[in-house]
């Protein structure tokens, strides 16, 4: 399954802090000992060694503060000691402290809405000891949204594969999510997201390669989403990866003028079957021409179409190319046809034994190239049209 890492842990790693010393205002810590609450009116004045600057980052008193943004404590002459940063119920953020003692920063992403505050002691040059103080808050979202990846981790899938991140509500600051996202390949792959419509469930991201992925391509996804603004209040709620493997090449030559399709494994013919496409007497009836992509295998379906007059059909060896209704499976009724006459309500029928071979050596990416009907896949015809756009157009529809 995808990995999915919790906003209370994420990633972190050790900053940078002597980079970031010169771009914050310090603050002073008091020495301890100091006349405070309590102290004496009349007692003798006494000389203290000067209190030790501290920088904080972010600065004591901040609000809104990002829980991915960098957040460190550091001294330019002294030693810290014993450091924590709490949340609060008064639970540590995890943290490092540098070789020289000079600079203490998290190690993990801090959570939504919460004020985190500073404690510990830092010590001068001349030994005098001052208490480490300070806090600040984190930004509170409007609404936090999760996301989900489509292809699980360790997956095998088709040359055709698209990579499809779906959000669970509304992305309006879409250029600043997709900067969040990265796709990783070897051999490396030309490719691009877009953002298709928004779905049902709310806005969908899809990467795809220029061509096809070269078979064996090893593919890392990226989408670090927590702490990111997806617009209108909203930010994400968890960062997300997927890492897959490109299995063989196989792609599926459906010529509706042949009445045959012909699957092509690695280069080689592996089947060349008989078939029926729709019988184009209507819209509704006309199997699309371009390049759908497997999206599902099901070895018993009832299928229904009202339209056409049928309901809860018992079909078997049933591989979706469509969410608009086209499947390439088995129909022992068009087998008198099948090769010489498109009959169908749009699927690609074949006989059972030959359904059973094509749906065993399918997988989802899988391309079948459609052509020589009057209808082309497009937008109207469900989820993934990925292919069904030329490059340029696929661009076009970056946020970037």
């Amino acid at each position: 399954m995808t990995g999915l890492i919790d906003a209370g842990r994420r990633r972190g790693g050790i900053l940078a802090l002597a980079a970031l010393l010169f771009a914050l205002s310090a603050c002073t810590a008091a020495p301890l000992g100091a006349a405070g609450a309590g102290a004496a009116t009349d007692a003798p004045t006494t000389t203290s060694a000067p209190a030790v600057p501290v920088t904080e980052l972010p600065a004591d008193g901040a609000k809104d503060v990002s829980p991915t943004a960098p957040v460190a404590v550091s001294v330019t002459t002294g030693t810290l000691h014993d450091v924590v940063l709490t949340n609060p119920s008064g639970t540590k953020v995890e943290g490092a402290m540098s070789p020289g003692g000079n600079s203490w920063a998290t190690t993990e992403a801090l959570g939504y809405g919460n004020t985190y505050t500073w404690s510990g002691t830092v010590t001068g040059p001349s030994g005098n000891s001052s208490p480490l103080s300070g806090a600040f808050t984190t930004l509170k979202p409007s609404t936090i949204t999760s996301a989900n990846i489509n292809i699980a981790d360790s997956a095998t899938v088709g040359i055709a594969a698209p990579v499809i991140l779906q959000f669970a509500g509304k992305v309006t600051d879409k250029a600043t999510v997709e900067k969040a996202l990265t796709v990783t390949t070897v051999p490396p792959t030309v490719g691009s997201w877009a953002w298709l419509p928004d779905s049902p469930e709310g806005a969908r991201a899809h990467w795809r390669p220029q061509s096809y992925f070269a078979a064996g391509t090893v593919v890392d996804v990226s989408a670090s989403l927590y702490g990111v603004p997806l617009g209108g209040g909203s930010y994400g709620k968890a960062d997300l990866t997927s890492h897959f493997t490109v299995g063989r090449s196989q792609i599926v030559k459906a010529d509706a003028a042949s009445h045959r399709i012909v699957v092509i494994r690695n280069g080689q013919v592996l089947f060349d079957f008989p078939v029926s496409y729709g019988k184009a007497d209507l819209p509704r009836n006309v199997t699309r021409s371009g390049i759908h992509v497997v999206s599902e295998k099901l070895a018993d379906v009832f299928m229904t179409n009202i339209a056409a007059g049928y309901t809860n059909v018992h079909e078997k060896w049933a591989v979706r190319i469509s969410n608009n209704g086209e499947f390439i499976h088995a129909n022992p009724n068009t087998v008198a046809v099948q090769g010489s006459t498109n009959v169908s309500n749009g699927c690609i029928n074949e006989a059972t034994a030959d359904a059973e071979q094509y749906f065993n050596s399918a997988m989802f990416g899988d391309p079948v190239e459609v052509t020589n009907t009057s209808i082309n896949l497009s937008a109207a015809d469900g989820d993934i049209y990925d292919w069904a756009l030329s490059w340029s157009q696929w661009r076009s529809m970056s946020a970037l």
